[in-house]
């Protein structure tokens, strides 16, 4: 009874918030769907068999819903599922949304997939027989089973490699059930004394079992005909684990022991939980998820022989993290295998890690560039943003009691009522939070102090305020929410009118325009509370300088013919460079002046037409 009230408590909380889009929605959504997962696995086991269900049927919708609900599927079911050790509905889950998502690569794919199955169902049973024969000779109980690998999986390889259907070889695998561990591993020697084995290829997952319970051997050797073949070599237990996951695990436990918290298997799950608290907002969250849930991971052990999953290409650094968090906050250097590494060192399976620390030693902002884990990233935009926080402050107070004497106010006033109240507006409750709102950018010193001061002063100062805005108007910015600031376009990406930007506060060069989607800035997303909404404005006469470079062949008039295209236009040409690359090319730099993206790309196209011109480009800094 209790035990049903929670599932339908936990589904129904699913569906029952309110929110201002729909994208909001589904990420609370999943928000709330991982962490109901962390008291009952149950939960995800009733929500797949909906999902499984909605995909079967998911021709009767409209196709832009079919596309959303595909596209769902793909990127959180599918990789939950194999998370969970269901891997029949794995491969159900990512056919399905590829059908929705690409109908007509997949149509292709499976007519050309259907023209070589009875082809390779025959070389299967061809090396089907073969082992057989091995075996009853080695008097090894096992039953042998081969497949051709399912559509999806074959269009990633196709992906991944850049190649077509017709050159994807490695699509056949062949799993062995037998009846011991002992038995797994001399059948791996079996396959290895008929065929050669592709070095690399060989993965212990009975000594060192996935996160998700998954046991087997893998391997993959040259067939008789030069193509590669994967086996899969288990016994009956760990086969019945791999089909039903964690239901397989969950009836066991309800068989043998009783119930029991299922996320104490799960360790990955546990962390989904943890990171939520880290993360508010339900979008990022559900991104990290994303990052999380993928099954592309390698093991490692620790110097007494635990082992450590972590996300592919993981580094000693997320490794740190993954032990404690003031080890890797303190992390300086690592040994992998005995031998120093450097932090960016990209671990191996089988490796043995060893952490160094130091007390006093501090995480850096550029360990976000290289580390793979959704934990260490938390933690190290936790740090990094507490650290912020701290300079905020203390640059916020000196920047009101600058603004304080300036005015001859006196010094109480910096925490006193009278200055919250003024700020109540803004929903600041405490002198901190005034501080830090300060130091950010977010409210400038004069605004505050300026309410402090006797009417008197206050008009002078409004009319000095108006002429700020309208230089920052004729200037083509304008920054919500804060009037007498300085700004500037950033060098990274210098942004254009026509395009969407977004502002960032600095320290004392006030804030700095981006584009919405320049590299900078995502760096700069750990700090939101310095991201502020601006848009342009004026009469557009304004210019702008912006770089673009042209690569032509080399010969004489062309530059002539390009001035005369940018003159014709009405650009100014701020600075023009030319060189001679090898191949009888030329490079030419310009920085021109434009009024917006929509001139500068009819000027880029226009230069794109004269003969001799190769390419024309917008430089932006990387």
């Amino acid at each position: 009874g209790d035990d049903i009230a929670f599932l339908v408590a936990s589904l129904t909380k699913l569906s029952k918030m309110e929110f201002k889009t729909s994208e909001e929605a589904q990420a609370e959504n999943f928000r709330r769907m991982f962490l109901a997962m962390a008291e009952d696995m149950r939960v995800i086991l009733i929500k797949f068999a909906d999902r499984l269900h909605n995909m079967r049927t998911l021709e009767h919708l409209s196709e832009p819903k079919r596309k959303k609900i595909a596209r769902e599927t793909l990127e959180v079911y599918a990789p939950l599922a194999n998370r969970l050790g269901i891997g029949w509905l794995k491969t159900e889950f990512e056919d399905l949304s590829f059908k929705f998502l690409k109908p007509d690569v997949y149509n292709e794919l499976s007519l050309k997939a259907a023209k070589k199955k009875e082809e390779q169902e025959g070389y299967l049973n061809e090396i089907i027989r073969v082992v057989e024969a091995y075996l009853r000779e080695a008097s090894i109980a096992g039953r042998v089973f081969g497949r051709v690998k399912h559509y999806y999986g074959i269009y990633l390889k196709m992906q991944q490699q850049k190649i077509p259907f017709e050159l994807v070889y490695d699509v056949l695998a062949i799993r062995i059930i037998t009846d011991t561990k002992a038995n797994c591993y001399a059948i791996m020697g079996l396959i290895h004394s008929l065929w050669t084995p592709v070095p690399g290829r060989f993965k212990d997952f009975i000594g060192a079992p996935k996160s998700n319970l998954y046991q087997s051997l893998h391997t993959t050797i040259i067939g008789p005909r030069g193509e590669k073949i994967e086996f899969q070599i288990r016994t009956e237990e760990m086969d019945r684990i791999d089909e039903e996951g964690i239901a397989a695990h969950w009836r066991y436990k309800e068989e043998k022991a009783g119930r029991r918290k299922d996320n104490e298997y799960f360790i990955w799950l546990r962390d989904l939980v943890k990171l939520q608290k880290d993360m508010p907002d339900a979008k990022e969250f559900l991104e990290a998820v994303k990052g999380n849930i993928f099954l592309d991971v390698v093991y490692v052990f620790t110097p007494n022989g635990d082992i450590v999953e972590l996300p592919s290409n993981s580094t000693p650094v997320d490794f740190a993290y993954s032990i404690h968090t003031q080890v890797g906050h303190r992390c300086t250097g690592a040994k992998v295998n005995g031998k120093i590494v450097p932090l960016r060192h990209k671990l191996q399976n089988g490796d043995t890690v060893e952490i160094i620390t130091a007390p006093g030693h501090w995480p850096s902002r550029d360990w976000l560039k290289f580390v793979k884990s959704q934990r260490a990233k938390a933690r190290i935009k936790q740090w990094v943003k507490a650290e912020e926080r701290k300079k905020g402050l203390v640059v916020g107070e000196e920047l009101l009691e600058k603004s304080l004497r300036k005015h001859g106010l006196d010094h109480k006033f910096l925490r006193s009522k009278e200055i919250l109240d003024i700020v109540k507006p803004y929903k600041i409750k405490t002198h901190e939070d005034l501080f830090v709102a300060v130091g950010y950018g977010r409210l400038s010193a004069h605004k505050v102090v300026n309410k402090l001061l006797p009417e008197s002063e206050k008009a002078e100062k409004a009319t000095a305020k108006k002429e700020t805005v309208k230089q920052a108007e004729e200037k083509g910015i304008k920054i919500k929410g804060i009037d007498d600031i300085m700004f500037h376009r950033s060098k990274c990406c210098y942004p254009l009118p026509g395009e969407q930007v977004a502002g960032f506060v600095t320290r004392g060069k006030g804030v700095s325009i981006h584009t919405i989607n320049c590299p900078t800035l995502e760096t700069h997303a750990i700090d939101r509370d310095r991201l502020v909404d601006v848009e342009w404005s004026g009469n557009g006469e304004t210019t702008y300088t912006v770089k673009i470079v042209a690569y032509t062949v080399d010969k004489p008039g062309l530059l002539a013919e390009i001035s005369a295209i940018l003159s014709i236009n009405n650009i100014n040409i701020h600075h023009i460079d030319s060189s001679t690359a090898q191949g009888k090319q030329a490079k030419i730099n310009l920085i021109l002046e434009v009024k917006d993206k929509k001139q500068l790309d009819a000027v880029i196209s226009k230069m794109s037409q004269i003969k001799g011109v190769l390419d024309v480009k917008r430089v932006k800094a990387k």
